[in-house]
């Protein structure tokens, strides 16, 4: 194993978010505040990176953040902003990050656009052989039905993330319910609905980190598979007995861990090793597929028979410490959250030279 290379010198890091109650939430962008973090996760990212004697300013991701970057001229930016507006929202930091030659975390612009559209995002999964659900993008909400397509089926949303537009009412179990449920997606959330057999068995979600010589970079390099990556504990979860049974929607992932109604987490989920093996190695191929950088988090559930069925790919996952997916994944994995940031940051600042 190569020795761990560090950087040359400290860092001025910026830390870009969107922050709960402190951004203006986009009024014709409905339930957009459930993507924003929390001030209590800012902390904690930028605490982790002053561990290691970065200097650390947050910068807020709004409309401002152009010529505060150009004032403030980071080394790096740890990025998890999810964009305001826009089809491809979470692409415009990226897209800024590059136009300004600013170093920055997790995937590139491309990859932050493919992955907010999830039929683009499943199309290029079916490309490349993983396995999804069958699935018709509805424009107008007056398509025929494709006769590949049984009830019951799931509508969601076809461009939002954090389980926007997703609730009880989301799986339809005739036409009549399914032409009502995509018209309210078209019309609340101004885009297509993505119309996919629904998936009645069990779901899990599936953190990914790594790249090819992430060993070379790392903090953890004994931490990483010969591929790479972190063979990361697989999460389950149980909604069946939740407020919205058998969704796992935006209400549940702003709900307290503990409260009446939410969802049950096991992690590491009560599944054979053979099953382990394979749904990590499905997250990695998945986002692989579509070009992501470093981190992500992968939703998976299996069909009827049982077999593995990819959902969708989150490539800027929520970070709340001991709340959200990927940071209850680390701790299962005996990581802290502090680690999870650090390498973050290093595969990304790794990217553009900076370690030696």
């Amino acid at each position: 194993m190569s020795s761990i290379v560090r950087p040359i010198r400290p860092w001025h890091v910026a830390v870009l978010a969107n922050v709960k109650g402190q951004t203006e939430v986009p009024s014709d962008v409905p339930d957009a505040d459930a993507e924003f973090d929390s001030p209590r996760t800012i902390d904690a990212i930028m605490a982790a990176i002053a561990l290691d004697g970065h200097q650390v300013t947050f910068v807020p991701g709004d409309a401002r953040l152009p010529q505060a970057l150009q004032e403030l001229k980071p080394d790096i930016c740890f990025n998890i902003v999810e964009g305001m507006y826009g089809d491809a929202r979470e692409a415009q930091i990226p897209a800024l990050l590059e136009l300004l030659r600013i170093p920055y975390t997790a995937s590139r612009v491309l990859t932050s656009a493919i992955a907010l559209d999830k039929t683009i995002t499943k199309r290029i999964w079916q490309s490349f052989g993983l396995p999804t659900a069958a699935f018709q993008l509805f424009v107008t909400g007056t398509e025929s039905l494709q006769r590949d397509l049984r009830f019951p089926l799931f509508v969601k949303p076809a461009r939002e993330g954090s389980g926007m537009g997703m609730d009880a009412g989301s799986i339809v179990y005739d036409e009549s319910t399914l032409r009502s449920r995509v018209q309210y997606i078209i019309q609340r959330y101004q885009q297509p609905a993505l119309v996919e057999t629904y998936l009645s068995g069990r779901e899990f979600t599936v953190g990914v980190l790594g790249r090819a010589d992430a060993h070379r970079y790392s903090r953890l390099p004994d931490r990483y598979a010969a591929d790479g990556f972190m063979r990361l504990p697989v999460s389950e979860v149980d909604s069946a007995d939740s407020v919205t049974p058998g969704v796992y929607g935006a209400q549940l992932k702003v709900m307290d861990l503990f409260m009446p109604g939410q969802a049950d987490f096991r992690c590491p989920a009560s599944i054979d090793a053979t099953l382990t093996a394979q749904l990590q190695q499905l997250a990695i191929d998945a986002h692989c597929a579509i070009g992501a950088c470093d981190v992500s988090r992968v939703d998976i559930r299996l069909a009827a028979d049982g077999t593995p069925t990819l959902i969708e790919i989150n490539t800027l996952p929520g970070m709340a410490p001991d709340y959200s997916d990927l940071a209850l994944i680390i701790n299962a994995a005996q990581l802290s959250h502090a680690d999870l940031v650090r390498e973050i940051l290093y595969l990304g600042a790794s990217r553009y030279g900076m370690l030696g």
